[in-house]
């Protein structure tokens, strides 16, 4: 991806959308076959032979029924599963989305040119903006390079719901507004939106067909900076989006009725390029630990950021920013690209602005002022109260959440693969030994595989729990079981990983098969197979239920933060590197880990945890260096 930004190459972004193959069905005797294995490492003898029945009977039965529905609708469909994922995945759920459903992270620049200094968030905000900007009229000229394995193109459709692009919530269902345009499809909302001590400025990021330049901008943060600290702070409606999705729905719908102004005000922020936040606070980071920084921007202040906004840029007053984002319109891959993007470009101009110091005469930014009532004004305190305050009973808020996200020091990328070892399997076959280690048993485990092979592919499940790696975290806790036997169970744990990776990947996965064969039941008014009721189902991992739910952000400088999937469960996500770049004078290897957990769950503990899979990567290692085949 590095090297493709790179280029200004002749293809568009969007040329090759035609000519992507159809996401495939699978076949269901694999699919069948694939569901069996993973349920194993959490079934008895008895609890597998019953499970066995249970799927020889669906296969025979109803499921051979439902998988040729299933061939019927992919004919008339591209992409099968699209529709159904976002509702199922997104749109239909009515928990708090900002904190349960929006994934977060810093950028990069606090480990060079910008490390956390007061007094330069306006400063350097207008230059972050600028540079985002010029992604957006980049994406809008489909200049922005295609995403290639090989030669072999990839899905770009998601870029298209990264600018302009907003969730409205809905009582029973949400749904996506994208007024993006590129530029030969025609006009393209072109203004920012800006909240800041519970305020909402628009502002127009272009002037006379050109880009607002840095200088320009900087007035306009300062205007809207000084204002809101001289005056007093607004209602702070963007709280409502931290809602349950039906209070929130029925909120905006009071909302819209006291004026229809408020439905206008409510139109520009959602089809604003995106939500830029100024924070008050100020975000602790260091090359060695993101925990604070990554707790801040997925729960810092409500009142300034709108939570279905598919991008909100945060910036903090310690000259420090990140980004919160809806996770419905796209995966972390589209934020990961911008935010390197950007990153390239502040290292290239070390963090300055070089061209004119000209301000053309431009309109001030605009206040969006809503009207309210004591019923709204009621609703948002009650949201703050909700995303903010201690947990009641099960409710999750983001007092309730903790996050620890050290640097692993040792060593790095370059080890791993010395070693024919792939970093990523690495990592998560070090979280599966040491989740054994800490809990005593094996943890059901979602990692992402993409799927962007295919016409508006997004992601297939790796379920990293296997009973090889069972095997190898059993052996390792075994005083009697040699270096060789260890590391031969290891590497057969490899081998196992990086094959569901590659089939998921190539559209043979079965989690997004079975979902469909679920619904399509769902859809025919027929009773819920037997298949997804049997406690195997959930207890493997099934209907959303991974104890641990992870990801790989990538192999450049962006990390990134998730909650747990389930209430005694760990969000997991990480990012593999060589060294730290420009940080010190010495390379240094490192993965970034950032690890959540609820700590109202008396059972887990996040920071346990990475302790843990630390021990586990030098346990890994020492197997490598030491056994000898």
């Amino acid at each position: 991806m590095e090297n493709q930004l790179a280029k200004s190459p002749e293809e568009r972004t969007f040329q090759y959308q035609d000519s992507l193959p159809a996401l495939p069905v699978p076949s269901l005797e694999e699919s069948l076959k694939k569901y069996l294995d993973s349920v194993k490492p959490f079934a008895n003898e008895e609890e597998y032979k019953k499970t066995e029945e249970i799927v020889k009977k669906f296969k025979n039965g109803i499921g051979g029924k439902l998988h040729q529905k299933l061939l019927e609708r992919a004919k008339g469909k591209r992409n099968w599963l699209e529709e159904w994922w976002l509702n199922v995945a997104y749109l239909d759920v009515r928990v708090p989305s900002q904190l349960n459903v929006n994934f977060a992270g810093p950028s990069a620049h606090f480990e060079h040119y910008w490390p956390p200094k007061e007094g330069v968030q306006l400063e350097r905000g207008s230059i972050i903006l600028w540079h985002n900007l010029n992604y957006w009229q980049r994406l809008r000229q489909e200049k922005m390079p295609v995403h290639k394995v090989g030669s072999t193109p990839l899905d770009m459709n998601q870029f298209r719901m990264l600018f302009s692009t907003c969730k409205v919530p809905g009582v029973n269902r949400d749904y996506i507004m994208n007024y993006f345009k590129t530029e030969s499809e025609g006009q393209s909302p072109s203004h920012i939106a800006v909240l800041c001590r519970g305020r909402v400025f628009v502002f127009e990021a272009l002037h006379e067909g050109c880009l607002l330049t840095p200088p320009e901008l900087l007035r306009h943060l300062s205007y809207i900076h000084e204002k809101c600290h001289q005056e007093p702070p607004g209602f702070g409606v963007a709280a409502l989006t931290t809602e349950e999705r039906t209070q929130w729905a029925k909120a905006r719908a009071y909302l819209i009725g006291l004026d229809p102004e408020n439905l206008a005000s409510l139109e520009r922020i959602q089809s604003s390029l995106f939500v830029y936040s100024l924070e008050d606070n100020s975000a602790l980071v260091t090359p060695e630990d993101y925990s604070q920084i990554l707790t801040m921007v997925l729960t810092g202040d409500p009142t300034v950021r709108w939570g279905d906004k598919s991008y909100n840029l945060i910036s903090f007053s310690n000259g420090v920013f990140g980004c919160n984002c809806d996770h419905a319109p796209f995966d972390a891959m589209v934020m990961v690209n911008i935010a390197h993007y950007v990153d390239e470009r502040i290292i290239e101009t070390e963090g300055r602005w070089m061209g004119s110091e000209k301000v053309r005469d431009i309109p001030l930014p605009e206040e969006l002022l809503f009207t309210v009532d004591e019923k709204i004004l009621n609703d948002i305190k009650q949201a703050k109260a909700q995303f903010l305050q201690e947990p009641k009973m099960s409710t999750q808020m983001a007092s309730d959440l903790q996050i620890v996200a050290p640097a692993f020091t040792s060593f790095g990328k370059k080890l791993t693969k010395k070693h024919s070892l792939h970093p990523d399997t690495f990592i998560q076959l070090a979280l599966q030994l040491a989740y054994y280690r800490l809990h005593g048993r094996p943890g059901c485990c979602y990692e992402t595989a993409m799927t962007r092979y295919f016409y508006h592919g997004r992601t297939e499940t790796v379920r990293s729990c296997t009973m090889e790696a069972v095997r190898w975290c059993q052996a390792m806790q075994d005083p009697s079981a040699s270096l060789f036997e260890q590391q031969q169970k290891m590497l057969q744990a490899f081998a196992k990983h990086n094959k569901m990776m590659k089939e998921c990947s190539a559209g043979k996965g079965f989690d997004r098969h079975l979902l469909g064969l679920s619904l399509i039941a769902k859809e025919e008014g027929l009773p819920v197979p037997e298949l997804f009721t049997d406690p195997l189902f959930s207890r493997s991992g099934g209907g959303g239920n991974f104890v641990l739910s992870t990801s790989l952000v990538g192999y450049l400088r962006i990390q990134g933060v998730v909650v747990p999937m389930v209430h005694n469960g760990y969000g997991f996500f990480y990012h593999i590197r060589d060294d730290r770049e420009r940080t010190h004078d010495c390379l240094l290897p490192r993965f970034i880990v950032a690890c959540s957990a609820w700590k109202s769950c008396l059972e887990t503990d996040a920071k346990k945890l990475v302790e843990q899979i630390f021990v586990a990567f030098h346990d890994m290692m020492q197997l490598m260096n030491t056994a000898r085949l």
